[in-house]
């Protein structure tokens, strides 16, 4: 986790600096220090941190002052480092958008607990929306499909459809090599049994097969397996 992680350090105390930046850079961290909260900003924007750690009491401008300006822009953690034990000053941090304080005289093992606690939980939620992104999006060769934005693409193009041609696709491909039968689609699609006679599901599987270049010749994307239903072929999308 800590390859190419990196970490600046906004601290005044110069003998505190460099005992903090030794030990994270031995832990694998790559870190930048500056000692004037008036630098952090251009900092930040040149190194690109994934951690902050901002001394509360700085020279010039408060570490909350730092931490109101860098939360107009950077979406990174911040992790105050205060010698304040007053609870006020620990909310305050907070509130501006630190997501950890800890309290001095550092212990180092215990900074690199919290540093590494952040980046888990940073891990964690972008797994999360990767993870919900991915239940709300299939990709077959060069056709994708958005379902929360009821997006289709297919060769680099949005391909326009209604929304009852998009349930239909989805249907189809969120069960990608399996035959899925009339009376399955026209149930999920209408709500009601398949009667025997409406076309419905077929017309809707015709134009579907117009708008995806599949409806020259015999389809080879979504095809028709007799007697049975219909079939979306997941490798036929290159």
């Amino acid at each position: 986790m800590e390859e190419n992680t990196r970490i600046l350090l906004v601290e005044d105390d110069k003998q505190l600096a460099e005992l903090e930046r030794d030990y994270l850079s031995q832990n694998g961290f790559e870190v930048r220090w500056v000692s004037d909260g008036r630098a952090a900003e251009e900092a930040v924007k040149e190194f690109e941190p994934d951690v902050v750690l901002l001394d509360l009491v700085l020279p010039g401008v408060s570490g909350l002052d730092v931490c109101r300006q860098l939360r107009n822009f950077y979406k990174g953690r911040i992790l105050f480092l205060t010698g304040s034990g007053d609870d006020f000053d620990h909310v305050a941090c907070l509130e501006l958008g630190a997501d950890d304080f800890v309290s001095k005289p550092i212990q180092m093992r215990v900074l690199l607990a919290r540093i590494r606690m952040l980046l888990r939980r940073e891990q964690t939620a972008a797994d999360e929306m990767n993870s919900e992104q991915e239940l709300h999006q299939l990709n077959f060769g060069r056709l994708w499909l958005n379902k929360k934005s009821r997006e289709v693409k297919f060769a680099d193009e949005v391909v326009s459809l209604t929304m009852s041609e998009f349930n239909l696709l989805w249907l189809l491909a969120s069960q990608a090599d399996e035959v899925l039968d009339r009376n399955y689609l026209f149930k999920e699609l209408r709500g009601i049994e398949f009667d025997g006679t409406d076309r419905y599901v077929d017309t809707k599987i015709v134009s579907l097969r117009k708008k995806l270049s599949d409806s020259e010749g015999s389809a080879k994307r979504i095809i028709t397996i007799r007697s049975k239903g219909y079939l979306f072929v997941s490798d036929a999308w290159a």
